[in-house]
């Protein structure tokens, strides 16, 4: 076990630093270009890998405050994002006064159905009947 464990480790460092180095930007590689980064991590087995992990990419500086450069940059889920929460605030209204018109014109569809009955039953001589079915 402890002879795998000999050539795993190692391995699985040089996939590491392989795929960080190719992942990593051209702007963010130090120097040497990536391609021979590339080269070195692949023919030289243990050193080539943590020679990359330790020089070959600009490290970012940890956060210090809230006023830090990277925070704003910072990924913010969108229940505390409020650029997120001002824009579903807005839609919800616009949702609202959708349904306002909405049933707005529907009230104004039925009152003009009803006025239009009335005038009908008026020009045929009938009268409105009372809810017990009796003309009034």
């Amino acid at each position: 076990m402890l002879r795998a464990l000999m050539y795993l480790l190692p391995l699985a460092l040089l996939i590491y630093a392989f795929i960080d180095c190719l992942n990593t930007p051209e702007e963010e590689v130090r120097h040497l270009p990536k391609v021979v980064w590339v080269i070195i991590i692949l023919l030289v087995w243990i050193a080539g890998p943590i020679v990359w992990l330790a020089a070959g990419k600009t490290r970012r500086a940890l956060p210090n405050g809230p006023g830090d450069a990277r925070r704003e940059r910072e990924w913010v889920a969108p229940d505390d994002n409020p650029e997120f929460l001002a824009s579903l605030r807005e839609e919800n209204k616009r949702e609202e006064n959708r349904k306002d018109e909405s049933l707005l014109k529907d009230w104004e569809a039925d009152l003009r159905r009803r006025e239009d009955e009335l005038r009908r039953r008026e020009d045929e001589g009938d009268r409105p009947r009372d809810e017990d079915g009796t003309k009034s």
